[in-house]
């Protein structure tokens, strides 16, 4: 239900404040371990007793003596202990001065236990002894409680992906201490700055930094891809993911719930818990139909009564409050309550197993109209780091002698540039020589001493920047060429969001010759060069106003501003920090073809909590006449025997199609990415 911020049930997890209609939900959220115990606990006493009194209720006659006595004893333990946090919720509720499902629960299992009570203990010569209904009470109670209870399986089987993530992550650790002694420690003692040393086959319990070793690590838990990833001194590991076949010493950057593992369990929580802007107008809309429904209650009640004493009918007491109790049992807005939080689950679950992981629920709404996609360019739609694409020699030269002079001296540099040049040289296993003088202006290049001659690596500013010029004292030796690669997946990602009637746009803070090169291999039309990250975020602005619902993706700090302005932001999984954190969903797996794939789970979810909010109130606005006598010319008064109970079973069942209808959204969307692949280009583009 929606909580308005005035409950006084709040409590504050990790920085994040959430409010509670009762403190049944507060600590199903806080404490949901020791809750779920509570509820198996109150569910076993609910069916242990219900089915006895259900049994001697229609089983024996009730002119045994003491027999209603015996069913009020066993229906108190089921009422005021199985029944508890119904009537907590009830309370916290008109606290607030609003209305929930533990509200009609509490009302209508309440009055059916006080009318049988009342018949039990003070013999009323005018109702018979056999009127009491400890079955529809105690019964009412135990099958909500059944619901709540499959409510709870099917949040911890979502959740279980999530909870196996932090349960890959070892207990020890082997820590290396400053003289070098290796120690075995628990992982949470475990700081930042400490050193660890990592075995083959060992699970990295933290994030850092490499400083001693060479190993191939798996890191398809983060990206899905199967090959391993080669790991040396300066290159990142993360959390989760496993080490194969070499020895690692580690410096560590982040631990606990700082490190990848956890801060992916808290997206999928935060996610998990989110809430859509239809799901709360579904529970302002229960607020509302909440005091609806008790006031058809008393209507209901009020006529039977009111006509059946007109009447001389010996049962209008007894009439008039099982048609109140039918009412407002029929009507309980518990499968309204489950028709977001269940879908949104479920989408949760999907999502995460695509490698996306959806950090606002709300920016689903959103992203299901989105009409223009807004594309970054370096990092998202090309590799992050730039590759050498050409190289021009001279007349005596040969491109092994130009890397060779280029890397030499670059070798010193930590300049992109610098590192696309290095690594040609490696793959093309060229020997690098010893460099002095070494000396880096910013902007222009950098100058070096090989064997007494001067060595210059400076841009070639015809080239518009994308190309430095390799001097030998002063002779122009040659060019070398440097851009960057373009993700294997951007250009069917962008045909594909064409396919979906979605625009796509290029805003780059890159030079116009550039973004043009990549715009026009990916089949983007629309291009923003020379953009600042402030400019980003204006022409984002600009179309939105004019209708469009903004997508937009980046990876970089300089995104976060357009991240935070867009309809929807979607973060590369290898980007920034910052990044990740400003947008709305992360791709994991750094595929391009994700951004559709959002696009379709954003769709199908919103679309499927529509259809259950719609069939929760319309299944419960139909019930209503015939919990408040609609059929009594059809089957008589005599059907009032019955509907308390058939009440409980029907909004059981109201509960039981908006899960089953949710769980058809797993099948709904794997099918559809499976009916329509996302075609991959194999090899990365090649920039020229």
């Amino acid at each position: 239900m929606f909580v308005p911020e005035t409950s006084d049930l709040f409590s504050d997890v990790e920085g994040q404040g959430y409010f509670f209609c009762s403190k049944t939900c507060q600590n199903k959220f806080v404490s949901p371990e020791r809750e779920s115990k509570k509820l198996k606990r109150r569910l076993f006493v609910g069916w242990m007793l219900s089915v006895p009194i259900l049994v001697f209720d229609y089983g024996f006659s009730h002119s045994i003596y003491y027999l209603n006595y015996l069913l009020l004893a066993m229906t108190i333990p089921v009422q005021f202990y199985s029944g508890l946090g119904f009537y907590e919720g009830a309370y916290h509720a008109l606290k607030t001065r609003s209305a929930n499902m533990d509200l009609l629960v509490s009302l209508g299992t309440l009055t059916a236990f006080v009318f049988s009570a009342f018949v039990t203990l003070a013999h009323p010569g005018a109702i018979p002894p056999d009127e009491v209904y400890f079955d529809a009470s105690a019964f009412i109670i135990t099958l909500i409680l059944t619901g709540n209870f499959v409510e709870n399986l099917t949040k911890a089987r979502a959740n279980a992906a999530a909870g196996k993530l932090i349960g890959m992550i070892p207990n020890i650790a082997h820590f290396v201490s400053p003289n070098g002694e290796i120690i075995d420690r628990k992982t949470e003692e475990v700081k930042p700055g400490d050193n660890i040393l990592l075995k083959p086959g060992e699970v990295i319990p933290v994030d850092g930094s490499v400083y001693e070793g060479r190993s191939e690590v798996d890191e398809s838990m983060l990206t899905g891809e199967e090959g391993p990833v080669l790991k040396s001194p300066g290159d990142g590991v993360s959390s989760g993911t496993k080490n194969l076949n070499g020895i690692l010493r580690i410096n560590v950057i982040r631990t606990g719930k700082d490190s990848t593992v956890s801060q992916i369990f808290e997206l999928i929580q935060r996610a998990i818990s989110g809430r859509l802007k239809v799901q709360r107008i579904a529970d302002v809309f229960s607020s509302v139909f909440v005091p609806v429904v008790i006031v058809s209650a008393l209507a209901a009640s009020f006529f039977w009564y009111f006509y059946l004493n007109s009447i001389g009918n010996s049962l209008a007491l007894e009439i008039c409050i099982l048609a109140f109790v039918s009412v407002v049992i029929i009507a309980c807005p518990c499968a309204i309550g489950l028709a977001g939080p269940i879908t949104l689950l479920i989408s949760s679950s999907v999502s995460s197993e695509n490698g996306i992981i959806i950090k606002n629920a709300s920016a689903l709404e959103r992203l299901s109209k989105a009409n223009r996609a807004v594309f970054d360019k370096t990092g998202t739609l090309t590799e992050p780091d730039p590759v050498v694409t050409g190289i021009t020699t001279t007349q005596g030269s040969s491109e092994d002698d130009i890397i060779s002079l280029a890397a030499s001296v670059e070798s010193l540099s930590n300049h992109p540039i610098a590192k696309a040049i290095v690594s040609l040289a490696e793959r093309r296993k060229i020997t690098l020589s010893n460099v002095s003088n070494f000396k880096e202006i910013p902007g222009i290049g950098i100058t070096g001493t090989i064997n007494t001659r001067e060595v210059k690596v400076s841009r070639a500013k015809r080239e518009g920047g994308s190309t430095v010029s390799v001097s030998l004292d002063g002779a122009e030796k040659g060019l070398i060429s440097i851009s960057y690669r373009i993700r294997e997946d951007a250009i069917s990602a962008v045909k594909r969001l064409k396919d979906m009637g979605i625009r796509s746009s290029i805003v780059t803070g890159d030079s116009l010759e550039e973004a043009r090169r990549v715009a026009g291999r990916v089949g983007i039309e629309d291009i923003h060069a020379e953009v600042s990250p402030a400019g980003k975020s204006e022409i984002i602005k600009k179309y939105q106003e004019a209708g469009d619902y903004v997508v937009f993706t980046g990876d970089g700090i300089n995104d976060t501003v357009a991240l935070e302005t867009a309809d929807v932001g979607i973060a590369m999984g290898s980007g920034s920090d910052i990044a990740r954190e400003s947008g709305d969903i992360i791709l994991l797996k750094n595929d391009l073809n994700d951004v559709a794939r959002s696009k379709i789970i954003g769709t199908k979810t919103v679309g499927k909590v529509k259809q259950n909010i719609g069939w929760a109130f319309g299944y419960n606005t139909a019930l209503i006449p015939i919990a408040g006598g609609a059929l009594v010319p059809v089957f008589g008064l005599s059907i009032y025997s019955l509907l308390p109970i058939l009440a409980a079973f029907a909004m059981g069942m109201s509960s039981s199609s908006v899960v089953l209808n949710s769980l058809l959204l797993r099948r709904k969307i794997n099918g559809l990415l499976r009916a329509v692949p996302l075609p991959r280009e194999g090899k990365s583009q090649n920039p020229e």
